[in-house]
């Protein structure tokens, strides 16, 4: 299946609610589960990720498979090595080539007993879960946060509680802070002293908490209000302004890209003010969710860019850096990276021409569909294949596009 979108009116108005955080939630999911008394969690993500976690949590079947969703595989790899019990831990195809072997190695080293059953470093994995003494380990931080959040997470359960030396350059920190805030919040003693992380064992209680809205979610809109420009201003409801998410950096970000933001009562409301930018240039080492989104909308403002910290995209859903130069290139635009994925960029310059039908592929991932979608406003019947992989993170994704303005026709 295929929709083709197109925008009449380049004005944007109206009111979007975004759905809840999906790394608040699947955080708040695991430190729920470990708590001796489990909190009252409201406006969890409907997201597949999160509905996948949860069951997986509530479930006693010795095979668990989580499909395409990586912050429950990577959760799940240290919650199961300490629940008793034995379990195969498997998923998709893109998922059984996604790295793991650092996460495992780590847990092994604190007396877990995970084995590979195909490739050695991949999923599908063997889990005998079993109470561990903990202690001090070191893992490489360089390749996926998610190891390192998964580590912290069951750090109170372990006897000896952990001690977690990071080496090698941290990669998405601001996730690491996420989970640092939620444990404090629920109070856990974490304490970080330059690259290492004290977690004592530590009797906990879960705690009533309300999930807020997505601001990695919220990119899309502030995208589509760069690209759409005049009107009353779009509200987007459900965001904080003192939120622990590191994709709060939205308003500073697109400030320089001519949205403004307001903060509301319950939320924000973007307009739009003249740029003036040159040239965008941005590490994103801590905002990775955040480069599809800015890449596509640099290319349509035709405004020339250089963005460093993407190397954790080669081994996302999809080979987020390969996608985007594929893709981009049927809208006329050829994109430069280097093999190792550390920088991608657009002298404004380097194109070719566009493909007729514009027809975007999604590569099972959702952050291509939804990132691409606001170039319709430019390039009206752009289709994008396979919209169902929103579910992954957005699942009303293209309802609140309709309610936008944009219309969507489903093709077979």
């Amino acid at each position: 299946m295929r929709y083709r979108l197109k925008k009449d009116k380049k004005e944007l108005t109206g009111r979007v609610l975004l759905p809840a955080s999906k790394s608040i939630s699947n955080r708040l999911l695991i430190l729920n589960a470990l708590s001796e008394v489990p909190g009252r969690l409201e406006n969890l993500s409907d997201s597949d990720d999160t509905r996948v976690l949860e069951k997986a949590l509530q479930s006693d079947v010795g095979t668990i498979d989580i499909g395409h969703a990586g912050t429950a595989m990577r959760f799940l790899t240290a919650y199961l090595s300490i629940r008793e019990g034995d379990f195969v831990l498997t998923g998709s195809e893109r998922m059984q080539q996604r790295p793991i072997g650092k996460l495992v190695d780590a847990l092994n080293d604190l007396g877990a007993r995970i084995g590979y059953l195909r490739n050695p470093g991949f999923p599908p994995l063997s889990i005998h879960g079993s109470r561990l003494a903990g202690g001090e380990i070191s893992v490489d931080s360089s390749v996926s946060s998610q190891y390192v959040s998964a580590l912290m997470m069951i750090g109170p359960a372990l006897e000896k509680g952990l001690t977690l030396h990071l080496e090698n350059e941290t990669a998405s920190a601001s996730y690491i802070h996420l989970t640092r805030n939620l444990m404090l919040e629920l109070g856990i003693p974490v304490r970080f002293a330059g690259k290492t992380v004290e977690i004592p064992h530590t009797r906990f209680k879960g705690k009533d908490m309300r999930v807020e809205g997505d601001w990695s979610a919220a990119s899309y809109w502030y995208a589509i209000a760069a690209l759409a420009g005049g009107g009353a201003g779009l509200e987007i409801v459900g965001l904080y302004k003192n939120s622990y998410q590191g994709d709060s950096v939205l308003p500073e970000m697109f400030g320089r890209m001519g949205v403004r933001t307001t903060f509301t009562a319950g939320g924000i409301l973007l307009t739009s003010i003249p740029i003036n930018l040159k040239k965008f240039e941005y590490d994103f080492s801590d905002n990775p969710d955040l480069v599809q989104t800015m890449v596509v909308l640099c290319s349509l403002l035709n405004l020339p860019f250089r963005i460093t910290g993407t190397r954790t995209l080669k081994i996302k859903e999809t080979d987020r850096i390969l996608a985007l130069q594929a893709e981009m290139k049927k809208l006329g635009i050829l994109l430069e990276a280097d093999k190792q994925g550390t920088r991608i960029s657009w002298d404004g310059e380097s194109r070719t021409d566009m493909t007729r039908t514009m027809q975007i592929k999604t590569y099972q991932d959702h952050r291509m569909a939804m990132s691409f979608s606001p170039a319709a406003i430019l390039h009206p019947g752009l289709t994008i294949e396979d919209p169902e992989v929103v579910n992954k993170s957005y699942p009303g994704f293209w309802t609140d596009l309709q309610r936008a303005g944009f219309a969507i026709e489903e093709l077979a």
